[in-house]
C-alpha cells in the first residue's frame, strides 16, 4: 500500500459516499474510539484479560483498518502528506534508534 494513494482513495470515497469529512475534532474522537476497539481485542486475545464470547468474532485486521482510515482522513483534512511524513519518520528512526535497540540489554 502506498500511503499517498491511500490518501487519494480515502478522499475519493469521502466525496462519493461520505458527503464530506467530519470535522477534525469529531475525527479525533472517532480515532480514539477505533484505537479503543483495537486495544480491547489485543488486551483480551493476547493479554491477560479473558475474551468475552461476543468479542471472539471481532476482526483485528478490520479494526486496525478503521484506525488507518481515520488517520488518513485527518491527514487529508489537515493538509498532511502522510507518505512524506512517514518516509521522514522512518529515516529518522533508522538513524536514531539502530544502535540504541541493538545495545539494549532488555531486548536480548
Amino acid at each position: 500500500m502506498n500511503i499517498q494513494n491511500a490518501q487519494l482513495d480515502v478522499d475519493s470515497w469521502i466525496k462519493e459516499h461520505g458527503v464530506r469529512y467530519f470535522n477534525e475534532l469529531t475525527n479525533m474522537a472517532q480515532l480514539t474510539e477505533e484505537v479503543g476497539e483495537v486495544a480491547r481485542i489485543i488486551a483480551r486475545r493476547y493479554g491477560e484479560q479473558s475474551e468475552k464470547e461476543s468479542d471472539k468474532n471481532k476482526d483485528l485486521g478490520e479494526e486496525l483498518a478503521d484506525v488507518v482510515f481515520v488517520v488518513l482522513c485527518l491527514a487529508n483534512q489537515t493538509g498532511v502528506n502522510l507518505q512524506e511524513a512517514f518516509d521522514k519518520k522512518m529515516d529518522l528512526k533508522s538513524k536514531r534508534d539502530h544502535d540504541r535497540h541493538h545495545n539494549n540489554e532488555k531486548l536480548k
